[in-house]
């Protein structure tokens, strides 16, 4: 659990690092569309070579983006097994009792384990490595500012979300720290079936859920010592302002996306079904 990365802010000097919050909350949303958009091969082919160079641009190690996808590994293997064995086609290659593979059903099992892995990975390049929590919330909360006319409370949205992004890997950290404590004390987690697994996790859900109230509590009280007061009339001392960089990184996307479209037409390999 001390491996998992999901929330972590990594500072950093790269091109991503100081772009502007909004453009990459943008930038994360055109990326999302752009991966459900590619049907084929050769587009998720370039997405990946798309996303492999931004990870690299970053200067974060590999071996942080591999634990980031620790948490999402029950979903890729789910996946996969559902694609697997519920896609029909006319190529089979495995037959036994009521299990039937399809060459069809392999390919889009290994075509939706690619797209649930960019889609995290893209996540964590453009979000959650390359951002810290403060400039989310500015970025987002600018980005949503025009909801605030039919009276949505925008600012408290903003930061509920961006707190809840903060504190995974804080809850990560204090369910680690329990599960040292209740196994120095005979607690056994590895062994049995699944309901006695299910069972020996009690003892680490109560203490958990007392300790996400209690530094709940704390920061509800530091923030009102700070005398916050929800966002009317706030000012910040460094005010979101689009660079140069920006529009090259939104017009590299927009290359991409592009490129994805062509691929889908013209370089179509294997389509998904």
């Amino acid at each position: 659990m001390r491996d998992i990365t999901l929330g972590q802010y990594f500072p950093g000097n790269s091109v991503l690092h100081k772009m502007d919050p909004r453009a990459k909350l943008i930038l994360t949303v055109i990326f999302i569309v752009v991966i459900f958009v590619a049907r084929s091969v050769s587009a998720l082919l370039l997405l990946s070579a798309v996303t492999i160079a931004m990870m690299c641009s970053t200067g974060i190690s590999p071996r942080v983006y591999l634990r980031g996808i620790k948490p999402i590994m029950f979903v890729i293997v789910f996946t996969t097994i559902l694609n697997l064995f519920m896609t029909r086609g006319d190529e089979l290659l495995f037959e036994w009792v009521i299990i039937h593979i399809y060459r069809e059903g392999v390919n889009n099992a290994i075509l939706m384990v690619v797209r649930i892995t960019l889609l995290v990975l893209g996540s964590c390049v453009f979000l959650s490595y390359t951002t810290s929590p403060i400039s989310l919330t500015d970025g987002l909360e600018s980005l949503l500012r025009p909801l605030s006319k039919i009276h949505v409370p925008v600012h408290e949205f903003s930061m509920i979300m961006t707190i809840a992004l903060r504190f995974i890997p804080t809850l990560i950290e204090e369910t680690d720290k329990i599960m040292s404590a209740q196994k120095a004390r005979g607690a056994d987690f590895s062994s049995g079936g699944l309901i006695k697994r299910a069972k020996a996790l009690l003892p680490v859900l109560i203490p958990l859920f007392v300790s996400a109230f209690k530094r709940a509590d704390e920061l509800a009280v530091a923030m009102e010592c700070r005398c916050y007061r929800g966002g009317e009339g706030r000012t910040r001392m460094k005010v979101l302002r689009y660079h140069t960089r920006d529009g090259v990184m939104l017009g590299i996307m927009a290359l991409t996306v592009a490129a994805v479209v062509i691929a889908n037409i013209y370089v179509p390999i294997y389509r998904l079904r």
